[in-house]
């Protein structure tokens, strides 16, 4: 488990590829509660290749000095992501 905000991935191996494979993250908030956003690609097994980006929203609860995953918010696509986007400036803009 991770001790910082800065450790957390959705990077996950197996069999030695990386089937989750990060590209990015901006850490929205930290503390006892930390919000990280992630954009990553999964591995098409099939195509032997990575997908189209992905992004998905975690947060996680630090106790005893690590953080744990307590949930998370998918986004599928890029259309879903614009669509967020666009329904939270219109929002904020307010």
């Amino acid at each position: 488990m991770a001790a910082t905000p800065e450790e957390l991935s959705v990077t996950y191996t197996e069999d030695g590829i990386d089937v989750v494979k990060e590209l990015d993250k901006v850490v929205l908030s930290k503390g006892a509660w930390t919000t990280i956003i992630f954009r990553y690609q999964d591995w098409d097994r099939a195509k032997q290749t990575y997908g189209a980006d992905k992004f998905t929203i975690r947060r996680y609860q630090k106790r005893g000095g690590e953080y744990m995953q307590k949930s998370k918010f998918n986004i599928s696509s890029k259309d879903q992501a614009k669509g967020i986007i666009d329904a939270l400036k219109k929002w904020t803009e307010e």
